[in-house]
């Protein structure tokens, strides 16, 4: 039994190769392909390249070469069907059964394409010689800066009042089909179908393969009294929640871009298009869904929200947010972008070139989650009962989040900011209660308030320095035991650096050591008692200096790992997340 094409083409629309290859194969990007060792044979040196643009994969070693099919079929020893399937349920499609509903709905859905398609170039016709004959489409087009190449590029179309259509498509689709594609309704008054895009310019709307299964609509005078945009009905090939506006073309890009703009117009795609913005797409009329995410994040890396900067774009935004954060990853980012003074891309760009858009979008576009935050804070007095109900509302909306690595620092990040507006001092009323305290030695006394002064860390650099002062011989010949020795105070750093330089010129029987200093290391080094008890053991010497040396550099990744934690609860950049995950790698081994 064969596949459709159509089914194929549409998994293979949803899935980068590069996207199935990292699964099984670790891959770099370079350029524009990703590289990596080859999958079929030994190598050291990598001769494995995915191009994602022209999907296919290529092994320069052995020769190999194919798309994502033929990947799984030769590295997993896959049947073909047993791939497709794989591949279908990655890709989020059902499965293709070879029954007579699905045959049918694929005999189906070659029809409405096939109207569609014969409904965009006919009205495209319209739009072109309208240009001359009508006056307001011609006015309208240029007041918008729609040329005939913005016409070309996205099948433009325009509906003349009079449109007779319906009859013309009648004459080779049957009627049930018409009505089926949501392009006409049937006016029960009259008895008659109507266009429903009459008298409207019109957007084509095209499946990720670029096969038309909608339009929207744009009436080119003022009228209050209906719609200014008007979609496509949903039909059993087009879900609006499921389909983004340009979206076939700007997956083609998305080995070039990590970002995606996402907008709220169809001109705001075309001018932000026309301006050499190609990654840019446009949701549907509805607010966005969670599926539109989803597929935005199969191509790519970071979404920018950038909805009309009024009222109702800041609340769409709002929405988004809120239904978006639960499928922040590590490696995907969601951001938003306002542009000034209430306007849109389109506008934006009437006086503004790609280079203005782009810097303005660096500067100002805000992440995800300091979005939210932001949002709640500004609006709210920041009194301790209003903080308390944000904080709940961000635990909340936080606890949503998928990804567990995520969510912890979303949290910490929403708590964190909170916790700026806690009072820096509370004082609390001391209780008059009697403790009876037992009587303790004086000097006890002295030295315990003494080593106060001293970090726990501090007292472990101490005892490394007493073992070393005291076994100065051993260590002349154990050099090797202070490679990588660390230390983070700065009195005792610059000591064992004076006695490590005289350990390798072998002139350490005369170190020149303050006496204070040397009597702390004396008194304060925990390490001490231990050491006498081993005199001359140099094998448990050599143990316990490792031991301490260990703790010191657990404590140094602990700190940079803190440091980078607080980085990526800021900007979630991968490379962090990254590095945060072999830093405590290397701590659990340690």
């Amino acid at each position: 039994m064969k596949y459709p094409k159509e089914y194929l083409e549409e998994i293979k629309s949803r899935l980068k190769v590069s996207t199935v290859v990292s699964k099984f194969v670790a891959i770099k990007k370079r350029g524009k392909e990703f590289v990596g060792l080859s999958p079929f044979k030994n190598e050291k040196t990598p001769s494995f390249t995915i191009n994602d643009e022209k999907g296919f994969y290529h092994c320069f070693s052995t020769g190999e070469h194919g798309n994502i099919f033929d990947f799984l079929m030769k590295t997993q020893n896959l049947k073909f069907g047993e791939a497709v399937r794989s591949l279908a349920n990655q890709a989020g499609l059902q499965p293709y059964r070879f029954t007579k509903q699905d045959k049918q709905r694929e005999k189906d859905w070659n029809l409405y394409t096939e109207i569609y398609s014969t409904y965009i170039e006919r009205n495209k016709k319209y739009i072109i010689s309208s240009t001359i004959t009508n006056k307001k489409v011609s006015d309208y087009l240029k007041k918008r800066n729609l040329d005939n190449k913005s016409i070309e590029e996205f099948n433009l179309g325009y509906v003349p009042f009079d449109s007779n259509t319906f009859l013309d498509l009648k004459k080779k689709f049957n009627e049930k089909s018409l009505q089926d594609s949501g392009l006409f309704y049937l006016d029960e008054r009259k008895n008659v179908y109507v266009d429903r895009f009459r008298g409207r310019l019109i957007f084509p709307i095209y499946s990720l393969t670029g096969k038309p299964i909608a339009a929207g609509g744009r009436i080119i005078e003022d009228n209050k009294k209906i719609a200014k945009y008007i979609n496509s009905p949903e039909t059993n090939f087009f879900k609006k929640g499921n389909n983004l506006y340009n979206l076939n073309k700007a997956r083609k890009v998305s080995n070039k871009y990590d970002q995606v703009y996402l907008v709220e117009g169809y001109m705001d795609v075309i001018r932000l298009y026309n301006n050499q913005i190609f990654n840019c797409v446009a949701n549907l009329g509805t607010a966005l869904t969670n599926k539109q995410i989803l597929l935005l994040g199969q191509f790519f890396s970071e979404i920018i929200i950038c909805f009309d900067g009024d009222e109702g774009g800041y609340k769409a935004a709002l929405r988004a947010a809120e239904n978006s954060l639960r499928f922040l990853q590590p490696e995907k980012q969601i951001s938003f972008l306002f542009l000034p003074n209430g306007e849109d891309p389109d506008s934006f760009l009437k006086d503004k070139d790609k280079e203005d858009f782009l810097t303005y979008s660096i500067d100002n576009k805000i992440q995800i989650h300091k979005f939210i935050f932001n949002h709640y804070l500004n609006n709210s007095k920041k009194t301790p009962t209003e903080l308390a109900m944000i904080e709940k509302k961000l635990s909340n909306l936080a606890n949503l989040i998928n990804d567990k690595v995520v969510k912890k620092y979303v949290l910490g990040f929403f708590l964190d900011q909170l916790s700026n507006f806690l009072p820096s001092k509370i004082n609390f009323k001391k209780n008059n209660f009697n403790f009876k305290k037992a009587k303790s030695l004086e000097i006890t006394k002295n030295i315990y308030r003494e080593t106060q002064k001293f970090s726990s860390i501090e007292i472990k650099e101490l005892s490394l320095l007493y073992i070393i002062l005291n076994n100065l011989d051993f260590f002349y010949h154990r050099l090797d035991l202070l490679e990588d020795l660390l230390f983070f105070s700065k009195e005792n750093k610059v000591l064992f650096q004076l006695v490590e330089q005289s350990l390798k010129d072998g002139k350490y029987n005369d170190i020149d050591i303050d006496k204070n200093f040397l009597d702390n290391i004396n008194k304060y080094a925990t390490v001490k008692h231990i050491i006498k008890k081993n005199d001359n053991n140099y094998s448990k010497l050599s143990e316990i200096f490792e031991d301490i040396k260990k703790d010191l550099k657990t404590y140094s990744l602990e700190l940079r790992i803190q440091e980078l934690e607080s980085k990526f609860a800021q900007d979630f950049n991968q490379n962090t997340f990254d590095e945060i995950r072999r830093l405590k790698k290397e701590q659990n081994i340690n």
